[in-house]
């Protein structure tokens, strides 16, 4: 399988030095590590001021509101999944990577923008009625099956449906269960765990009548 790197724009989430970073961006970056540990409900809007450096007026300025914020910090999320896709088929000898690929290069990302992961995780433990941020990401997911479908790297005779789910439980459904994997692990005395720890499989089955 080939490595693909991707621009995931970790240095922009906050993890270089926010002295050269815009005042827009810093406040969306704070705003993404706030609702990440604090959840959107918990977050003042002087906590991810404070973060940022920056007056709480220039929130409204930047972004209209709360709400408007937390759409920034979608929109950025989402942005960062397109553009690993992207890189996956830019190397892609038919410029259509495969699901392979496309799933690694989706992990990568997750792995260089752990706050992401924490926001997705929360995002889907709180249980909010507003779930814009997964329904984003379905139709980004929908977007990439059809071009797998047109490129000739994914079946025309299944749903797409059952693909799109399929997508979206193998890129992000190991991210949510496997700490609950190392967890039972870790719980057991030291002398009985594995040398490594077992790793989360996961596959999507549709009934059939």
């Amino acid at each position: 399988m080939r490595t693909v790197t991707a621009s995931t724009g970790a240095a922009d989430a906050g993890e270089s030095s926010t002295t050269d970073l815009t005042s827009r961006a810093r406040i969306r970056n704070a705003a993404l590590h706030q609702f990440a540990t604090q959840g959107f409900a918990g977050t003042p809007l002087r906590a991810i001021a404070a973060e940022a450096g920056v007056a709480i007026g220039l929130i409204a300025h930047h972004f209209g509101s709360k709400d408007g914020l937390r759409e920034a910090v979608e929109s950025w999320i989402v942005d960062q999944f397109a553009a690993a896709i992207t890189a996956a088929d830019a190397a892609a000898p038919d410029s259509v990577a495969d699901t392979a690929e496309r799933d690694a290069a989706v992990a990568q990302m997750l792995e260089a923008n752990p706050l992401i992961v924490d926001h997705l995780r929360r995002e889907l433990l709180e249980g909010s009625a507003d779930r814009t941020l997964i329904n984003r990401l379905a139709r980004l997911s929908l977007q990439s099956v059809d071009s797998m479908r047109s490129g000739g790297v994914a079946s025309k005779d299944r749903s797409r449906v059952d693909q799109v789910v399929t997508v979206m439980i193998r890129q992000l459904g190991r991210l949510f269960l496997q700490p609950l994997v190392d967890q039972v692990v870790d719980s057991f005395p030291a002398e009985e765990r594995p040398a490594a720890k077992p790793e989360l499989t996961i596959a999507v089955r549709t009934p059939r009548d």
